[in-house]
């Protein structure tokens, strides 16, 4: 997923700061290769298609023409069946990963994970960081992963905003308005009192991020806003691929809303973010960068955390829409009212 892609290309960015004549190489699935786009720490990026590379033998086929590079060090912070057949048959010396029982034996050096965040970094980050230990790095000179724009896409994002005629004296908020899937989608209802509780009280410019293909739950959350929200809201300025989403939210001041790729990648070009946390993610892992200022987040385990009491993640997941179904706007207005109040 790109929040995942985005966070452990800081493994990239620190092994080139550590070791300047290193060559780093970066596989990565291909809907995440924009993310990468302009990254002056990869050397080179290994572009592993889902599709043609569907079933045992052709992934064997893909790790070893792979391993036909003659790599001294592998990384393996995705951990799953796709990346051990990889790793097993690479020929690397030095091969690391995260902890997991029953497959220690294809690293040389497995690392533990901890349970609890050391800092406001949060645990994705603090675990990916943690995979350089074995190579010297103890201390990582990059914590913030970072999205590179090009001149040319900045401009053309600025374009945009003068094409759909931006009110340029307003600051500018971006909603994160629906997840990578339902069950980490805030419900449109309750979404729609939050967009409109902002464009009601604050004198600001709205934008909403969505793919063309969900205009339909867009115009859902839209049609439900007073006038007054509406006016402040440009419904149809939006990115034609990812590239330009970045770009667009480069130009924005806030990011609101779902927990997902877009608030990532907003918050790797240097922006402020409020994220709404589905039930079933766990909010210690990917609270990045939290200290309740710049970024901060919501989830209803901090009202109602004793509903939570006994269930893992895949249980809670499977009872999403009843949970969500308590996560009322009313429990976390006034946190976004501070938020908002300092920022706007």
């Amino acid at each position: 997923m790109i929040g995942d892609v985005l966070i452990t290309s800081l493994l990239c960015e620190n092994i080139k700061k550590a070791f300047p004549t290193s060559t780093v190489d970066y596989l990565i699935n291909t809907n995440t290769l924009p993310v990468l786009e302009n990254n002056p720490y990869i050397d080179h990026k290994i572009i592993f298609d889902e599709k043609e590379n569907k079933g045992l033998l052709k992934l064997i086929q893909f790790s070893k023409k792979v391993n036909q590079n003659k790599y001294d060090i592998v990384i393996d912070a995705y951990s799953k069946i796709q990346s051990w057949v990889d790793v097993y048959i690479n020929n690397a010396p030095q091969k690391i990963s995260y902890k997991k029982v029953g497959r220690t034996f294809l690293y040389t050096d497995n690392v533990e994970k901890h349970t609890e965040p050391h800092s406001y970094l949060g645990l994705a980050i603090e675990h990916r960081l943690a995979l350089l230990s074995p190579i010297g790095i103890k201390k990582p000179l990059a914590t913030e992963p970072k999205l590179y724009l090009k001149e040319e896409e900045i401009s053309a994002a600025k374009e945009l905003f003068k094409h759909h005629n931006v009110d340029s004296s307003r600051k500018t908020v971006m909603i994160s308005l629906l997840g990578s899937d339902m069950s980490k989608t805030y419900p449109l209802k309750k979404m729609a009192e939050m967009v409109d509780f902002v464009g009601s009280n604050y004198n600001v410019n709205i934008l909403f991020n969505y793919f063309p293909k969900q205009a339909a739950q867009a115009q859902q959350v839209y049609n439900q806003l007073s006038e007054k929200a509406k006016k402040n809201l440009y419904f149809d300025l939006l990115g034609s691929d990812l590239r330009s989403f970045i770009a667009i939210a480069n130009e924005c001041d806030l990011i609101l809303g779902n927990d997902g790729g877009a608030i990532n990648m907003a918050k790797a070009v240097g922006k402020k973010s409020f994220i709404i946390f589905s039930p079933w993610i766990d909010k210690k892992v990917w609270a990045t960068f939290e200290d309740g200022i710049l970024h901060t987040s919501v989830h209803l385990k901090d009202y109602f955390p004793e509903k939570f009491d006994g269930l893992n993640n895949k249980q809670i997941k499977k009872q999403v829409d009843e949970y969500y179904s308590m996560f009322d706007f009313e429990l976390f207005k006034d946190k976004l009212f501070t938020f908002l109040n300092q920022h706007l």
